[in-house]
């Protein structure tokens, strides 16, 4: 089975294994096997809140997206590939940049973890997306709902867990190779590995290159300044022995995407491009340079009564931006992290799991560029934390946890043309916060979750010292030294039925945050031709929902849809300002697939179909339909024209899959989606290219989204 996904207990759930390697679990169930296949999923083991822990024990809302499912989607970048799990969302620059919303907030309130380490690089910016390579990354671990216990800072509306493909099985090796092509935006794309596991050395190497050129929709044609190129490499070598493992790995990561300005011709509209070819694969100015050098080290310890596990990871980002030269820059931020986490864990003892640690990290960026946004500065916090899970009978688990942040910034001054563009500063954050929880199994087929936590994030540099013009976001921001730190305060109820034939899953959640900061408009221009932003703070609360329900009458076919709603409110605002900017749409997704063929091997019945089979050239074969419909967004910021409303629209999608097989063994697995199938023109609420320049001709504002889309993709193991 491969349906996209089903929703258990506050919980988005692929249908294939998640965070291992679901080769040998890829195939479609018997329908009396639906309900049992349920239970085994709540058997994995997921990072959560209070570090590894059962599924079926989790309190706090989980998503996991499996390999399999990565396989088969249509994205540009890993955030892309997730971003239709219920509850989230991307606010996107074009084809290649994307930053996740979960439930309605993102930026530096959303935490992304890979290799076991929170990717930095400047993601405070609008036109900076997530510098990982799609193709490195395993499985997708979500975690809706402030995280601080176990990630400190910035993780208040949640975490997104990047996991690394499975290390091989003793005396295993496995190559892969995998290609892609999208016919909208020519999208290429290829990637090779080869893994293995001799005698507890393990390795695994990886290399991807893609490249797309302008994308096209019905109304703008091709837009200028949408193409990129990418390339990636990662080694990671180890040793897994008895006592536990350590790896060492190494990742680089190229990116360089143009920039979409949205300028247009004042007589025909038309968008201005800067070169003559339009579906050039190469870099046109402006646009942007972005390397990202990764070094984790991941070590594991078995221990007499648990274990004890520590990493650090050091990490660069170059992040240069090219207006008027391809040879010169102006903007160009260099930042260094390091990263630190050491955790010990016991094991269950008359029903107690415990867990504590200490964690932080060091952070210096540098302006190397003409151009200044943010001083040059330095960062250092550190937390500590303790959780604890109890077990009470067959029914109910409780888990929570306490953490204490300390965070010091230091930003530099600097003056320019004989004025201090930046004033020298120092600032200290405490922050305390913690979560609590339970679930009852009530019986096989009902459970209910509960979950309070309290999340925590300082102000960021670009809100605290911004001052100059923000090129991603077209304006003058100027930030605010006497910011406070951010408190939330979220519950979450989520409720779930699950039986033979049907299956309904119901996620509530109210969150209230104090001191949200956020940006607001001044009168006059400080730089003429840019609006002028101040940032500022107020109290916010959000509620919202996230249903379920996923009906599968016959083992071939399901009938799966979701719902998911937020509502995000400024507390004591005038209706102009009443709403959060970027606050998605209510979105319903559903999707009806029939698979044609596929093997079981959990019954005797199904034997002599097993046989036939494995003689097949064909196996797991489907086709589906599905349906994305946004609602209307009126609930906008609308002052200072920041927001506009969104109609309401609905976008088709067809896909196809099988594996392929030679003499009963699987050799290939080819996917084929059509994405928009209608060729809709559609501005997603969270695209920034809305609020463009307007077309003269057809007084439509912005650029709109890509229209239909075709995408193949083919993936060939090699077991060696």
């Amino acid at each position: 089975m491969n349906t996209k996904y089903i929703i258990l207990p506050m919980v988005c759930l692929c249908t294939s294994m998640a965070a291992q390697d679901d080769t040998t679990h890829h195939h479609a169930e018997d329908s009396t096997d639906v309900f049992f296949r349920h239970l085994q999923l709540n058997e994995i083991t997921v990072t959560g809140v209070t570090g590894d822990t059962k599924l079926k024990h989790s309190t706090a809302p989980i998503s996991i997206v499996s390999p399999k499912v990565l396989r088969a989607t249509s994205s540009a970048n890993i955030i892309d590939a997730v971003s239709h799990q219920p509850g989230i969302s991307q606010l996107t620059t074009g084809g290649s940049i994307s930053k996740p919303i979960i439930r309605g907030l993102g930026y530096n309130r959303v935490v992304v973890m890979s290799d076991g380490v929170r990717q930095e690089g400047q993601q405070w910016g609008d036109e900076h997306g997530i510098e990982v390579d799609g193709s490195s990354v395993g499985s997708v671990e979500i975690l809706k709902g402030p995280a601080s216990l176990m990630y400190g800072s910035d993780a208040m509306a949640g975490v997104v867990i990047l996991h690394p493909h499975s290390v091989m099985s003793e005396g295993e090796m496995r190559a892969n190779f995998g290609s892609e092509y999208q016919t909208n935006n020519g999208l290429f794309g290829y990637n090779l590995s080869f893994a293995g596991n001799k005698g507890g050395f393990v390795w695994d190497a990886l290399y991807s290159q893609k490249m797309a050129h302008a994308y096209k929709n019905k109304y703008d044609g091709y837009v200028p300044g949408s193409q990129f190129g990418e390339q990636a490499g990662r080694l990671m070598l180890g040793v897994n022995k008895s006592w536990g493992f350590s790896h060492l790995t190494a990742s680089v990561y190229h990116l360089t995407p143009s920039i979409i300005e949205g300028e247009r011709d004042e007589v025909t509209g038309e968008l201005l491009c800067s070169t003559d070819n339009i579906k050039t694969y190469s870099k046109a100015l402006p646009f942007q340079q972005v390397n990202h050098y990764k070094a984790v080290w991941d070590n594991f310890f078995n221990l007499p009564k648990g274990y004890l596990k520590a990493i650090i990871g050091y990490q660069q980002n170059r992040r240069q931006e090219f207006e008027e030269s391809a040879d010169e820059y102006e903007l160009y931020f260099k930042l260094h992290t390091l990263t630190y986490d050491i955790r010990y864990v016991t094991q269950e003892f008359q029903g107690w799991k415990l867990s504590a640690g200490v964690g932080g990290m060091y952070q210096q960026s540098g302006n190397m560029g003409e151009e200044y946004l943010i001083p040059d500065y330095r960062l250092f916090d550190v937390g500590l934390y303790a959780t604890a899970t109890k077990t009470l009978g067959e029914r109910w688990t409780l888990n929570g946890g306490v953490r204490f942040d300390h965070r010091h910034l230091h930003g530099d001054g600097l003056e320019e043309d004989g004025q201090m563009r930046f004033t020298d500063f120092t600032r200290n954050f405490d922050g305390v916060t913690g979560s609590i929880g339970a679930v009852c199994n009530i019986n096989r087929h009902f459970n209910v979750r509960m979950n309070l936590a309290r999340g925590f994030r300082t102000p960021n540099m670009a809100e605290l010292a911004s001052n100059g013009v923000h090129e991603g976001s077209i304006r003058y921001e100027i930030g605010s030294q006497q910011l406070k730190a951010e408190y939330s305060l979220q519950a979450d109820l989520g409720l779930d039925f699950t039986s033979r034939y049907f299956s309904a899953q119901l996620a509530f959640f109210a969150n209230r945050i104090n001191n949200y900061i956020f940006t607001h408009r001044l009168p006059g221009e400080i730089e003429e031709g840019y609006l002028t932003y101040a940032y500022t703070q107020g109290d916010v609360r959000l509620l919202g929902f996230e249903v379920g329900l996923d009906f599968h009458p016959i083992h071939s076919i399901h009938f799966a849809n979701t719902f998911s709603f937020v509502d995000a409110q400024l507390l004591n605002q005038p209706a102009q300002t009443k709403y959060l900017p970027f606050t998605p749409a209510p979105r319903w997704t559903s999707e009806l697939k029939w698979e044609l063929l596929h093997h079981s091997h959990t019954t005797v019945a199904h034997h002599h179909e097993q046989n036939v089979s494995h003689k097949a050239l064909f196996n797991n074969l489907y086709v589906a339909v599905g349906l994305d419909y946004y609602l209307r967004q009126s609930h906008i910021y609308s002052a200072d024209d920041t927001e506009t409303v969104t109609p309401a629209y609905a976008l088709l999608s067809f896909s196809a899959g099988t594996d392929v097989q030679l003499k009963g063994k699987k050799v290939a697995e080819l996917y084929i989606t059509v994405d928009n199938v209608l060729n809709t023109a559609y501005q997603n609420h969270l695209s920034r290219l809305k609020y463009a320049d307007v077309n003269n001709v057809t007084g439509r504002r912005g650029i709109y989204n890509m229209g239909r889309n075709i995408m193949f993709k083919l993936v060939v193991p090699l077991s060696l």
